[in-house]
């Protein structure tokens, strides 16, 4: 049997600005991607006829989540015969603004079009993506990038130089939530531009009393950052002093990573 192994790798968003509202429901965007070394780790192994997923995260135990939906479109451009398992290492914290299940996704789509011979060009895997998900084109893209539209008109960038310590509060944030929340805080006329480096900041502190607190206590000696529509917050740094002291204020029961950027992602060996 055929079989594929990948790391699936998280992201950031150095910057994040919402512009508006679209008539699909969906908003532009305007963002900078920065993968880093977080990974998820994916099998693929060729079966017969069904597609099944096997991991230790109960979100993979239906069919509700991007890995199964990413495989079912995929199998539309296959044959009937084509089957695949899939198992799933699940280390990218879920609902974090980290990207992990759009990652995984890509992944998925990049893999199935390898290991079922597909041959889809890089313009339908794109597609594919955008269909998924609005950050699925960027992961299958595979290189760092700034992103207009929803997320899928990208153009490469440059690689950032510095270490990134990852915070995780360990929130599970819904982007659909955050973005409806987004849109009646615009509506309330409230202050949207007060957070520059990502427009979801004054909604994730408002909805979030320990973020607020935290927030306050680091941000005038840490350039405090939020990845996506949250949760995971971050600081770029150089030496690990710089970040001993935020580290000490990092409450017991939240999660941090020590990461460093990459220049593509891991998925590119796919192709």
């Amino acid at each position: 049997m055929i079989e594929i192994d990948t790391k699936s790798p998280a992201k950031i968003n150095l910057y994040l600005r919402i512009l508006n509202k679209r008539t699909d429901g969906y908003h532009n965007i305007e963002t900078s991607f920065q993968y880093i070394d977080l990974y998820d780790f994916l099998n693929f192994k060729e079966s017969k006829h069904d597609i099944s997923i096997e991991s230790d995260n109960p979100v993979f135990k239906n069919t509700n989540n991007t890995v199964f939906k990413a495989a079912i479109k995929m199998k539309e451009y296959s044959n009937n015969s084509s089957g695949v398992n899939i198992k799933i290492e699940k280390n990218i914290p879920m609902g974090s603004g980290l990207g992990g299940a759009s990652s995984n996704a890509a992944s998925t789509i990049l893999a199935l079009n390898k290991l079922w011979g597909l041959g889809l060009s890089d313009e339908r895997l794109l597609n594919i993506g955008k269909e998924i998900g609005a950050d699925v084109p960027f992961f299958i893209f595979g290189k760092n990038a700034l992103a207009k539209g929803i997320g899928e008109i990208l153009e490469n960038t440059e690689t950032i130089k510095n270490n990134i310590l990852i915070i995780d509060p360990q929130i599970h944030n819904s982007s659909k939530k955050m973005f409806s929340l987004y849109d009646s805080w615009v509506k309330n006329n409230e202050d949207i531009n007060k957070y520059l480096q990502n427009s979801f900041w004054g909604i994730f502190i408002k909805e979030n009393h320990i973020i607020q607190k935290f927030y306050n206590e680091n941000i005038n000696n840490y350039d405090l950052k939020l990845s996506g529509s949250g949760s995971c917050m971050y600081v770029e740094y150089k030496e690990r002093q710089e970040i001993n002291e935020i580290l000490k204020k990092i409450p017991s029961n939240w999660r941090f990573f020590f990461c460093k950027p990459l220049q593509y992602s891991p998925i590119c060996y796919i192709k």
